[in-house]
C-alpha cells in the first residue's frame, strides 16, 4: 500500500527522522500492519474518533488509574490506551522470543552468582564496584539459597527498536515489575470497544502465559506444599500501580494484604486474620527489596515484615522475586553484560544492548569526557529519571557540574550512546502521528527454562518529538500484539484448574488489615450519608426562612446550626468561642464543613476517609461499584471547582451525592458475601448508624420547646434521616415527641430505629469468629449485648420524664448518653480484639539506606 493512499497518515511525516514500525523507507507501509490499516481506514476518522473517546470513558469507568505522586488528580489519574495497537509478526517475535528467555536465564545465573560464589568478580568478569557501590546489593541476603526451579521468577526486560532495525534492551526490571495487569486490562478493553479491529488478523492470545504464571506461583511454595497459602504484598493505595495490585488479584484470586496483615512467629511467616494467625508460604511482592524487612533493612518501613529475612533464610517462605534481586536492574551491568553472557554460555547476547561506557575503567572513562555532549549519562543505581543526563541539552555550566560529579566518583556512572528508538502511529486529533515507543516484555520461571508473554505492555511518548517514554511524564499507551499466519481460537480462555484454595474464601480467613477496612468504609460511607442528609435538611431549612420569616423558623434555625456541631463535632464552630459572628453568616460555616478536607469531622474529611478505604477495597469490588465511586468523585472534583456557593447550588449537589452513595451502598451486598467479610462491612455501617442517630437524637428530642418550635425541630429530626413518610403513614397523626421515641428509638422493626440497629449490631457480632483462646463471649459482645438489654427495657413514659426546670429530659438524655458510650467501648473493644496491627520490631543498630 502506498502511503499517499491513506489519509489516516496525512502529515505523518514532515521528514522521514525516524525508523518507523508502519513506514518504510522508500514511504510504503510494512504488510505486516496492511490489514489492521485497512480496518482502521473502514472505521473512518469521525468512528475513530468516537471510539477513542469510549475508550477513554471506559478506562475511566472501570477505574484503571496510575498513580503520579505530585499529580493534582491523585490516585484518580486515568490509564491512557490509544486505540491504535502495537504489532510483531510471530516470525520477528520468535528471535526476540529467545533474546528475552536467554536473558532471563543469564539474569538469574548472574543474581545467584553474586549472593553466592561470586565466580563473575573473581575472574574479572565484573568489576567489584558495579556490585558492591549499588544499592540494591543487600549483604543481608548473602548466601540466600533458594530451592525454587530459579532464583529469579519473574524478569521484565523493555526493549525499542534500534536505528538498525532490531529491537535493543533498554531495562530490566527485577524487582517487582509492574504492567501485566494493564497489558491484560488493555487487551479487554480493546476486544470490548473495537471486537472489528481483530477482523482478519490471527492475534496470539496471552492466556495460556498467565496459566503458567499461576503454576509457577503455586510450584514455588516451600516442600512442594499441595495447597499453599498464596498472597500478594501492595505498598497500599498510593502507589503508582496499585490498580494493578488490586487488579492481579481479583484476577488470581488470591488476597491482597500489606505488610500490617503478615507478622513473622516461630520462624515462619504468618497473615492475621479474623481468627487466627495462617501460615503464609508465597508471597507475590510489589514493594522494593529495602521496605521488605525493617529489622534489617529500612528500619523506618512500614511496608514490610520484620523478621522476614530469617524466615528465608530458613526456606519457609518463597517471596517473588527475591528480596535483593534489584542489583540486576543496574545500568553498571549493561557494559559486561555481552562478557557474562560468554561466560555462563559461550555465545553472545541475541537481543542487542545500547553501547554503554562504565567510567569506573580508566580509558572508558576519557572517551565519556571526552565525547560528553553527544551520550547520555547516568547513575548507575539511579532511583529516580532525574538521575539520566541527556547531555546534548546541558548548557555549558551543567555539563561541566557533571563532569565534576563523574570525576569524584566515576564508578557510579555509566554512559552511552544516544539513539532515536523506532516511532509507531498513535490516533491523536483525526489522524496518525509518529510516537516513539518502549515495549514492556514480561518472562516467568518455569521448572526447566522461562515461558515469555506473547505480547505486553506498550508505551509511547505523549508528544511527537518527545524523547521520554514514561508513564510517569505522562505516557500513553497500546495494545501489544503478536500477530501469526495460524488461526487463532475465537475465544479467550483465562481460567485454570487451581489446586489451591482460595484464601480469601471465608471470612475466618480475611486478612486483618482487609477487615478493618470493611468494618470502617461501612462506618465512613453510613456517616457521609448521614451528614449529607443532615446538612441537606439545614440548608433546606435555611432556604424556607428566606421567604417566610417568622419568630419560630429563626430560632427554630439557630438551634439547627448549634445541633450541626454536636452532631459532626466540629467544635467551636455554632456553639464554641466566636459562634456569635459565624452566626452571622451561617452559610459561610455550612460550606466549610461541607468542603472542608482539613476540619475534623466535616463532610468533606469523612468522604476523604471514605475514598481512601474504598481504594483499599478496591480488589473486592464489582465495576459498577467502581464506576459509581466514580461519578462521586467526578461530582466532587466539579463541585470542588465553584467557589460561590449558593443555597440551591449546595442543595443540589447533596442531593446527587446522597443518590450515588445509597447506590454504592446497594452494590456492595452484591459484590462479597457475607461469610466472605461483609458482615464486617454491615456491622461498622449499623454501629455508625446508631452512633449518628445518638447524636441526632441528644442534639434535637432532649431539650424541651413549645410546641410550635417542637413541631419544627421533629420535623427536622424526621426529615434529617429520611423518616417523615413512613411516620405519617404509620401514625396518621400531628408530630408528637412520643410517636417520634416510639419510631426512630424504640421500634424493633424500623430498619432506622436505633434499637433495630442495636438489635442488628449484637446478631451480627455474635456471628463473628472469635480469635482462638478466647472464651466465652467477648468484650465486644458484653457491651452490646448490655446496650440492647437497656434499651429493651426502656419506655416512652419515662423518656418524657422532664427535669424540675422542665428545660431538658434528663432520662432521655441519660440514656442516649450511656448507649453512646456502649456503642464507642464496643467498637474499641471490636478494634483491639480484630484490628491489632501496633507489634512493631526494631532495629537494634541503625542502618542507612537512602532513597536517593
Amino acid at each position: 500500500m502506498p502511503f499517499s493512499s491513506n489519509t489516516l497518515f496525512q502529515n505523518y511525516f514532515s521528514d522521514f527522522k525516524n525508523y518507523d514500525e508502519v513506514l518504510k523507507s522508500n514511504m510504503t507501509i510494512n504488510p505486516n500492519w496492511e490489514k489492521l490499516l485497512n480496518n482502521l481506514t473502514q472505521f473512518g476518522n469521525d468512528n475513530l474518533t468516537a471510539k477513542q473517546a469510549e475508550i477513554d470513558w471506559l478506562m475511566d469507568e472501570n477505574g484503571v488509574t496510575y498513580n503520579v505522586y505530585n499529580d493534582p488528580k491523585g490516585m484518580n489519574r486515568s490509564w491512557n490506551l490509544n486505540i491504535v495497537p502495537f504489532l510483531i509478526h510471530q516470525k520477528e517475535w520468535q528471535d526476540i522470543e529467545k533474546g528475552i528467555i536467554q536473558r532471563a536465564e543469564l539474569l538469574n545465573l548472574v543474581l545467584k552468582d553474586i549472593y553466592g560464589k561470586r565466580e563473575l568478580i573473581k575472574n574479572g568478569i565484573v568489576p567489584q564496584e558495579v556490585i558492591f557501590a549499588h544499592r540494591g546489593f543487600l549483604r543481608q541476603c548473602d548466601q540466600i539459597q533458594y530451592k525454587t526451579a530459579k532464583n529469579l521468577l519473574i524478569h521484565s526486560a523493555d526493549l525499542a527498536r534500534g536505528p538498525d532495525g532490531r529491537m535493543w534492551v533498554v531495562n530490566d526490571r527485577t524487582q517487582a515489575p509492574s504492567g501485566m495487569g494493564y497489558a491484560l486490562e488493555n487487551r479487554f478493553s480493546l476486544s470490548r470497544t473495537m471486537p472489528n479491529i481483530f477482523q482478519g488478523i490471527n492475534v496470539k492470545d496471552p492466556s495460556n502465559f498467565f496459566f503458567h504464571f499461576n503454576k509457577m506461583l503455586i510450584e514455588s511454595a516451600p516442600q512442594n506444599k499441595d495447597n499453599p497459602n498464596i498472597v500478594v504484598l501492595t505498598p497500599g493505595p498510593l502507589n503508582e500501580t496499585y490498580f494493578e495490585h488490586a487488579y492481579m488479584t481479583s484476577f488470581l484470586g488470591y488476597p491482597l494484604v500489606t505488610g500490617n496483615d503478615l507478622v513473622v512467629r516461630n520462624g515462619k511467616l504468618w497473615m492475621k486474620t479474623l481468627k487466627e494467625l495462617k501460615q503464609v508460604d508465597v508471597v507475590l511482592r510489589r514493594v522494593d527489596d529495602v521496605f521488605m524487612d525493617p529489622l534489617e533493612l529500612r528500619e523506618d518501613s512500614y511496608l514490610g515484615v520484620a523478621g522476614l529475612l530469617d524466615v528465608i533464610r530458613e526456606q519457609r517462605v518463597t517471596i517473588i522475586n527475591p528480596i535483593g534481586s534489584g542489583i540486576l536492574e543496574n545500568s553498571g551491568l549493561i557494559p559486561f553484560m555481552n562478557a557474562i553472557c560468554n561466560y555462563f554460555f559461550n555465545e553472545d547476547l541475541i537481543l542487542p544492548q545500547i553501547a554503554s561506557w562504565w567510567c569506573g575503567q580508566e580509558k572508558e572513562c576519557h572517551y565519556v569526557l571526552d565525547h560528553l555532549k553527544d551520550l547520555v549519562v547516568k547513575r548507575i543505581d539511579r532511583s529516580n529519571r532525574e538521575s539520566i543526563f541527556f547531555c546534548e541539552f546541558l548548557d555549558s555550566n551543567e555539563l561541566k557540574t557533571l563532569r565534576d560529579e563523574i570525576l569524584l566518583t566515576p564508578y557510579q556512572f555509566v554512559a552511552q550512546e544516544k539513539i532515536s528508538f523506532s516511532t509507531a502511529p498513535d490516533f491523536v486529533n483525526g489522524n496518525l502521528e509518529p510516537r516513539k515507543v518502549v515495549c514492556r516484555t514480561f518472562s516467568i520461571a518455569t521448572k526447566d527454562s522461562y515461558t515469555a508473554m506473547p505480547g505486553g505492555l506498550v508505551r509511547v511518548a505523549p508528544e511527537r518529538e518527545n524523547l521520554f517514554v514514561s508513564n510517569q511524564r505522562g505516557g500513553v499507551s497500546k495494545d501489544f500484539w503478536i500477530v501469526t499466519d495460524e488461526l487463532q481460537p475465537n475465544i479467550q480462555k483465562y481460567s485454570w484448574n487451581n489446586t489451591c484454595k482460595i484464601s480469601i474464601s471465608h471470612i475466618n480467613d480475611l486478612p486483618s488489615n482487609m477487615a478493618e477496612n470493611l468494618y470502617w468504609s461501612g462506618r465512613y460511607l453510613s456517616r457521609s450519608l448521614s451528614t449529607a442528609r443532615y446538612l441537606r435538611m439545614v440548608l433546606n431549612k435555611m432556604n424556607s426562612e428566606q421567604y417566610h420569616n417568622r419568630k419560630t423558623d429563626s430560632e427554630s434555625l439557630v438551634f439547627l446550626f448549634k445541633s450541626v456541631t454536636t452532631i459532626t463535632s466540629t467544635f467551636p464552630g455554632f456553639v464554641g468561642k466566636g459562634s456569635e459572628e459565624i452566626l452571622k453568616n451561617p452559610l459561610k460555616e455550612i460550606i466549610s464543613l461541607i468542603t472542608d478536607e482539613t476540619r475534623l469531622g466535616s463532610f468533606a474529611q469523612t468522604m476523604f476517609s471514605f475514598n481512601n478505604s474504598y481504594y483499599t477495597l478496591r480488589s473486592l469490588w464489582s465495576r459498577d461499584m467502581w464506576r459509581v465511586f466514580d461519578s462521586i468523585k467526578k461530582l466532587w472534583d466539579k463541585f470542588k471547582e465553584n467557589s460561590d456557593y449558593s443555597i440551591p447550588e449546595l442543595v443540589k449537589f447533596l442531593d446527587r451525592i446522597v443518590t450515588r452513595l445509597i447506590a454504592f451502598m446497594g452494590l456492595i451486598e452484591e459484590s462479597i458475601l457475607v461469610n466472605q467479610g461483609l458482615l464486617l462491612y454491615f456491622i461498622g455501617l449499623q454501629a455508625e448508624q446508631a452512633m449518628m442517630n445518638v447524636a441526632k437524637s441528644r442534639a434535637l428530642l432532649v431539650f424541651n420547646f413549645d410546641e410550635a418550635r417542637q413541631y419544627e425541630i421533629l420535623e427536622s429530626f424526621l426529615l434529617s434521616n429520611e423518616s417523615l413518610n413512613i411516620y405519617r403513614y404509620s401514625y396518621r397523626s400531628h408530630l408528637s415527641l412520643e410517636n417520634v421515641l416510639n419510631l426512630l428509638l424504640l421500634d424493633k422493626e424500623y430498619a432506622k430505629s436505633l434499637t433495630y440497629q442495636i438489635n442488628r449490631i449484637k446478631k451480627d457480632i455474635d456471628r463473628l469468629p472469635l480469635p482462638k483462646n478466647t472464651e466465652g463471649i467477648s468484650k465486644c459482645q458484653q457491651k452490646i449485648a448490655k446496650a440492647s438489654l437497656l434499651i429493651k427495657n426502656l419506655n416512652t413514659d419515662m423518656l418524657l420524664q422532664l427535669d424540675e426546670h422542665e428545660a431538658i429530659r434528663q432520662n432521655l438524655d441519660h440514656v442516649l448518653r450511656d448507649l453512646g458510650n456502649l456503642l464507642h467501648e464496643a467498637s474499641i473493644e471490636l478494634s483491639d480484639m480484630y484490628f491489632n496491627h501496633s507489634y512493631q520490631q526494631k532495629q537494634l543498630v541503625n542502618q542507612n539506606f537512602p532513597l536517593s
